[in-house]
């Protein structure tokens, strides 16, 4: 059969057509990218009111542990006079311990700051994205 002797297909009024399937596909994306955007949104609001109250209950929890250290300290120093030192002396010691605690906290965490390096990798492999975007092959890592 020839293409003239083909019989000719009509297509029925309600076959949609390619520019009614991409506006439909654009607007189906627009409308999945807004659910997306909102169900984001109130997945954010949920965790963030979460967090705040999760970061509260850490914050009263650093305020009674304050509070318990300067209990333990005071109860510290006196059974410190209970064993025959005079009180100042007591609270002098009981002061000195938490001073070389808080020096050795200091070097220790001097120590682990010196520990943080930049991340070249990352940034290494993060200025090639660009040219692998472009399509530059050359530039790629695994050529």
């Amino acid at each position: 059969m020839t293409t003239a002797e083909q019989p000719q297909v009509d297509r029925p009024a309600d076959d949609p057509t390619i520019g009614r399937l991409v506006a439909d596909a654009s607007r189906d994306i627009s409308a999945l990218v807004q659910s997306e955007i909102a169900l984001a949104k109130s997945e954010i609001r949920f965790s963030a009111k979460a967090g705040g109250i999760g970061a509260a209950m850490f914050a009263v929890a650093g305020f009674l542990g304050l509070l318990i250290t300067v209990l333990v300290s005071i109860a510290i120093a006196y059974l410190l006079v209970m064993a025959g030192l005079h009180p100042a002396w007591a609270f002098f010691i009981v002061a000195g311990a938490y001073l070389l605690l808080a020096a050795l906290l200091i070097l220790l965490g001097v120590v682990m700051i010196k520990k943080i390096k930049a991340p070249t990798k990352t940034i290494a492999t993060a200025k090639e994205i660009p040219a692998a975007l472009k399509g530059d092959a050359d530039q790629h890592p695994m050529n």
